[in-house]
């Protein structure tokens, strides 16, 4: 059984048991998360597809911690005119642990 929910801007497809990095929710370390917003639930051999959610469906998950990326340095010039930028940026992430997909 899987599904695939959306949070952040971004889709995951996710199973009971997997861990996600996703951009930053609210929470402590073991608070539990509900994510509302799922867009497909797979069943054995049905498939359920939402328009634009499946009713009633829900992924219950576990903030496991929260983390930051890489970093990312992002460098512009201009030649021959003196001008040069460096900055760096870290997302901040937060892992979880998915513990069940319910219809």
């Amino acid at each position: 059984m899987y599904a695939v929910i959306k949070t952040g801007g971004k889709q995951y497809k996710v199973a009971e048991g997997d861990f996600l990095k996703i951009e930053k929710i609210e929470g402590q370390a073991g608070a539990e998360v509900i994510f509302d917003e799922v867009l497909l639930v797979s069943k054995d051999d049905a498939t359920e597809v939402g328009k634009p959610f499946v009713e009633k469906a829900k992924v219950v998950g576990e903030i496991i911690a929260q983390t930051k990326g890489p970093k990312l340095m992002v460098f512009k010039m201009k030649k021959r005119k003196g001008f040069h930028k460096k900055k760096g940026h870290r997302q901040e992430l937060t892992r979880v642990r998915i513990k069940a997909i319910s219809v």
